[in-house]
Parts: C-alpha cells; sequence; structure tokens
C-alpha cells in the first residue's frame, strides 16, 4: 500500500487520467481511466464498493483490470499504486513564477477532439473550471491545416453553438467558454479563416504550421501580414522548434525577430510565451528582445488533453525568469478587458 487516500474512486481515475495527459502518453490508455469514472460516477456508493469486495467491477462495460484495481484501492481508502507512480512522475511541475501563476485568469490557447486535441470541449471546460480559471480560450485549428482536423467555416459555426451551450449550463459558476481559434498563417501572411468568421470569434491567435524553413526575408514578410491583420490578437509560438518530445526536435524558423516585434507593437499583438515543455516557445533570447521591445505577452499552455492546461506554469517561471511585468501579459486582465483588447 502506497498510502491512505481519501479522494474516491472517481477523483483517482479522473486524477490519473488528467498525469497521464500532463506527461503526453497515449490518449486511448489515458480515456480508459476518463470513461471507467463515467461509468461509476451514477453508481451508488455502496454498489461500487460492493463490487469492489466480491470482484465484480470488470463486470460493469468499460472497466477493466487496471482500472478496477484503482477503484478497489481507492473504495478500500488506499492511494492506488498507479496514481502514486504518476504524482511522483508527472506531479511536480517546475518550480518559479508560482505568483504570477496565481495572478493568470485564464488561458487563451487550447484544442478540443474537434480538432488534434484528445478530449471533448466540456471537459476542457470542466478542468479550466477546477484549475480556478476565469475564463478558457478554445482555439482548434483552421482548415489548412488537414493533419489536425482543422474546422472549415461550418464546422466551426456548428462549435460556436455547442460552446454557447456549454456556457449556458455553467452559468453561475463564475466561468466562460470563449470562442477562439488557432488559425494558420498562409504562406502570404492572409489567416486561413474568412474574416466573417473571424469577426464572430472572441480571441484569434495566428501560427505558422507550414514551410517552417522558409527563407528569412518571405518568412518575416509572411509573419508581418498576419501581424498586420486586425484580427489577429496573438502571434503563436513564433520559432515553431521543437526541443523534445516523441515527434522529434526540429530548429526554429528564421526571420528578423526585431521587426516582428517591433510590428507586435505597433498593432497591439501579444507574443505568446507558449508553455509546452516541448516548444518553449520563443527562445530566451528572443523572449528578451520581445519583453526590451515592449510587446504585450499571452502564457498559453497549448493544451490538447484537460491535463495538459497546468502546463501554464512552465510559462509562468520562463516569464518570471525573463523579469515580465504581470500587466504586459494579457491573461493576468480580467475577462472584460481582455475581450475589448481583443475586438478593439
Amino acid at each position: 500500500m502506497a498510502g491512505s487516500y481519501e479522494g474516491g474512486p472517481v477523483a483517482a481515475l479522473r486524477r490519473i487520467a488528467f498525469l497521464m495527459e500532463r506527461g503526453r502518453e497515449e490518449t486511448r490508455r489515458i480515456q480508459a481511466f476518463r470513461n471507467a469514472a463515467a461509468v461509476i460516477l451514477p453508481l451508488p456508493a455502496d454498489e461500487v464498493a460492493a463490487r469492489a469486495e466480491s470482484g465484480t467491477l470488470t463486470d460493469l462495460a468499460g472497466i477493466g483490470p487496471s482500472t478496477a484495481a484503482v477503484i478497489a484501492d481507492a473504495v478500500n481508502g488506499e492511494m492506488p499504486e498507479r496514481l502514486a507512480k504518476l504524482e511522483a512522475a508527472f506531479g511536480p511541475l517546475v518550480k518559479g513564477g508560482e505568483e504570477l501563476r496565481t495572478q493568470l485568469r485564464g488561458d487563451l490557447h487550447s484544442h478540443s477532439d474537434w480538432s488534434d486535441g484528445g478530449s471533448p470541449i466540456e471537459e476542457m471546460a470542466f478542468t479550466a473550471i477546477e484549475l480556478g480559471h476565469e475564463y478558457q480560450v478554445l482555439t482548434d485549428h483552421s482548415p489548412r491545416l488537414t493533419v489536425a482536423n482543422g474546422l472549415s467555416a461550418e464546422r466551426l459555426t456548428r462549435q460556436l453553438g455547442v460552446v454557447d451551450a456549454i456556457n449556458e449550463h455553467l452559468a453561475g459558476q463564475g466561468f466562460t467558454l470563449l470562442k477562439g481559434i488557432e488559425v494558420d498563417i498562409l504562406d502570404d501572411g492572409a489567416l486561413d479563416q474568412t474574416d466573417e468568421m473571424l469577426a464572430r470569434l472572441d480571441v484569434r491567435v495566428a501560427s505558422v504550421h507550414s514551410k517552417l524553413r522558409m527563407d528569412a526575408a518571405p518568412m518575416t514578410r509572411r509573419m508581418i501580414g498576419a501581424i498586420q491583420n486586425p484580427r489577429t490578437n496573438v502571434l503563436g509560438h513564433c520559432t515553431g522548434r521543437m526541443v523534445m518530445g516523441n515527434r522529434g526536435t526540429r530548429p526554429p524558423s528564421d526571420f528578423d525577430a526585431k521587426a516582428v516585434f517591433k510590428a507586435c507593437v505597433e498593432h497591439d499583438v501579444a507574443v505568446e510565451i507558449n508553455s509546452r515543455p516541448e516548444r518553449r516557445d520563443p527562445p530566451t533570447p528572443l523572449l528578451e528582445l520581445a519583453r526590451d521591445t515592449g510587446c504585450l505577452f499571452s502564457i498559453d499552455s497549448d493544451a490538447h488533453a484537460p491535463g495538459q492546461l497546468d502546463f501554464l506554469q512552465y510559462g509562468c517561471e520562463r516569464a518570471a525568469a525573463a523579469g515580465i511585468e504581470p500587466d504586459r501579459i494579457v491573461n493576468t486582465w480580467p475577462r472584460d478587458r481582455l475581450l475589448a483588447w481583443a475586438n478593439r
């Protein structure tokens, strides 16, 4: 036994899924724990306890040996072995930036299973509430990024209706799911969605996802073109680099960073501090250059699963180390101030 546990079986299963997501483990394996939590959630506690004692939990559809073991331990007040191991591996994130993390009111970049995320929109929203967020921006991909199941104008329209329904359900929670997009920056600097659709959104993150090895001069023009678009609010993961992870590594794109950041200041566009550990984008020298140029910032998780929403801590550590004042970070702002800035 790894110690006592008082959270109950549903909490244990959801925490395991959360930590597996934080560790960027395989979505299919993670979903088994979320599904098991959904199976036992409506059952009376005495029925779950009786099944745990009699060894019949696996008679329930959606409960396998691994999830049954977690449920049985939690019912008996014991720390499930799998949960203990995950807490040790993925519980602590990074030291530093704790005070700044408490000042973040939300997150401007997250994905659902409508594009390349691993969980439904409502699960992302529920987890954001549990983390104390006042708002979360849903930013699934735009249509050209077919590898990420990007949303056409028609699918995005349907998603906006889902967001409205979720907000109606969550009324009174002190939380708002905001409508957004991670819109692809096309080769000529245009944005990969109609202006009519972009106008219907609350926040827009513009990112380069293709031809990342473009020569510096055309890449600079491409990025500045997107920054000059009045719908653009945040420049996402500006270098596109990868420093670790199962997709391998990738060098940063070449561009005139000083010119790009100057354009961000002129057009009131925030530079994203992308908190994914495999990105750490922008690199520290560029983060400091953006700071010295006078840019606004957005510390974003770029979460593709609920357990990754907590990646914000990584970004807060980097922003604090760079000495960036909290008021220059747009997601420290109250929702109404954020929306007024994003739709000026």
